[in-house]
């Protein structure tokens, strides 16, 4: 079963978002600055695990595909090798 892209994407974004943020925050940056470098990374968080999931969705429907494939040819396979 292929994995959600999008809902997977927003959650791992959101998940940077507010990493960052904190992370600018404890540093001592302006709020101005954490939300900017938050927002960017958030942004490339969700386009790198778009891609990704992609990825990993192209390798399970692969794998599924060549697994039910060789269980069709092994049940209509007529000489048992």
């Amino acid at each position: 079963m292929p994995l959600h892209v999008r809902s997977i994407s927003i959650k791992v974004a959101v998940i940077c978002f507010f990493g960052i943020a904190v992370v600018g925050w404890a540093g001592g940056l302006s709020p101005f600055t954490c939300c900017k470098r938050a927002m960017i990374a958030a942004i490339v968080a969700y386009a790198a695990t778009v891609l990704a999931v992609k990825a990993i969705n192209s390798i399970l429907i692969s794998a599924i595909t060549k697994s039910q494939m060789d269980r069709y040819e092994g049940k209509n396979s007529v000489g048992g090798d």
